[in-house]
């Protein structure tokens, strides 16, 4: 959930909670979400905070306001979260993983076993 003592602001958190719901399907296209004073009050936070978290959304075009009802998950804002997450963070993971394991001189076949492990291990 939401680290209070981490490094990474918690407005930050917020934002990325709320994308993590929408990736997972809890929220979908057209759903309301939270709004600031239901965040706060979910993490204990100020409503300041919790609207910065959501204006980083609004920015992105992930949510929109409809005057009056509240705030609501933008049609694509999925395909555009797992665009995002793919082309970024997995990106970024992947050439730390393969940085590391050219460090300790694994080859490719070896990440590729350990990779086919893990995932027989979740499944």
């Amino acid at each position: 959930m939401i680290d209070m003592d981490g490094e990474k602001p918690i407005y930050i958190q917020i934002a990325e909670w709320l994308e993590t719901e929408i990736i997972d399907g809890t929220l979908q296209a057209d759903d309301k979400v939270y709004s600031q004073y239901q965040l706060a009050e979910l993490f204990n936070i100020n409503p300041a905070t919790a609207g910065k978290g959501l204006t980083i959304l609004l920015d992105a075009e992930l949510i929109y306001k409809k005057r009056g009802l509240g705030t609501f998950v933008s049609a694509d804002a999925r395909n555009k979260l797992l665009t995002k997450r793919k082309d970024g963070t997995l990106r970024r993971l992947v050439q730390e993983l393969l940085n590391e394991a050219a460090l300790l001189g694994l080859q490719d076949e070896q990440l590729i076993e350990l990779i086919q492990a893990e995932r027989k291990e979740r499944s």
